[in-house]
């Protein structure tokens, strides 16, 4: 497309409605903006005098909100490769998505990479702040596979001070602990006699993955807490 016989979109759209060009900008950003029947999210994006442009019918102007997303993720996985349209849950459309919601993501409270299960992004500085400064004093539930044979009073020697161990078969511990650090559990098992090999996040604080499937992801709701 020949620059010299383009506009801008946010441009286009501020003629057309007519609004300020910021207005028009918030638009676009907000997901309402269609050329030719396809949504565009991009101010600076260029358009021909010809292409038709439409305002969605309920355009707002109001403050997009910033997310925080609660994803599954599946182990040995750079997670923000998971955070696609089509990974999204089914059952979790409420929000529209916006290209905006992958921008300035904070990871809270990483898991190492051959971990998996729940993992959080936040563009919410509240949550994020809450997450990292309460992030010692916030209880999670890890369910890890292990190999090899428990020392004797081994369990005795895992349930030290808050953290809680119990068996959930013979090949599997559920640890519920406060502010676990890189490769503690790896350590703590290791000093009773065992190899941790998988290691899966299923709760932070309140929030729990739900029915996330492995690699799917959805926004967290107004009315959920950490």
């Amino acid at each position: 497309m020949n620059d010299e016989n383009t506009l801008r979109l946010s441009k286009r759209v501020a003629d057309m409605l007519p609004c300020s060009r910021r207005e028009a900008e918030l638009y676009i950003e907000g997901g309402f903006v269609l050329v030719d029947g396809v949504l565009v999210e991009e101010a600076g994006a260029r358009v021909t005098p010809y292409q038709k442009i439409e305002l969605a019918p309920d355009a707002t102007l109001l403050e997009i909100e910033p997310v925080t997303i609660l994803l599954n993720k599946p182990a040995g996985v750079d997670p923000l490769s998971c955070l696609t349209p089509e990974a999204r849950n089914a059952l979790a459309q409420k929000e529209r998505f916006l290209k905006r919601h992958l921008h300035n993501l904070t990871p809270a409270l990483p898991l190492d990479n051959e971990a998996s299960g729940l993992f959080v992004f936040t563009q919410d500085y509240r949550i994020a702040r809450k997450l990292v400064e309460e992030g010692n004093r916030m209880e999670q539930e890890i369910i890890v596979d292990v190999e090899g044979s428990i020392v004797e009073d081994g369990l005795a020697q895992l349930n030290q001070g808050a953290t809680k161990v119990s068996w959930q078969n013979e090949r599997r511990l559920r640890f519920a602990m406060k502010g676990p650090k890189p490769s503690q559990i790896e350590k703590m098992c290791k000093a009773v006699g065992l190899k941790a090999v998988a290691q899966k996040r299923l709760r932070i604080g309140r929030m729990s993955m739900g029915g996330l499937a492995v690699g799917e992801w959805r926004y967290l709701q107004g009315f959920e807490r950490f």
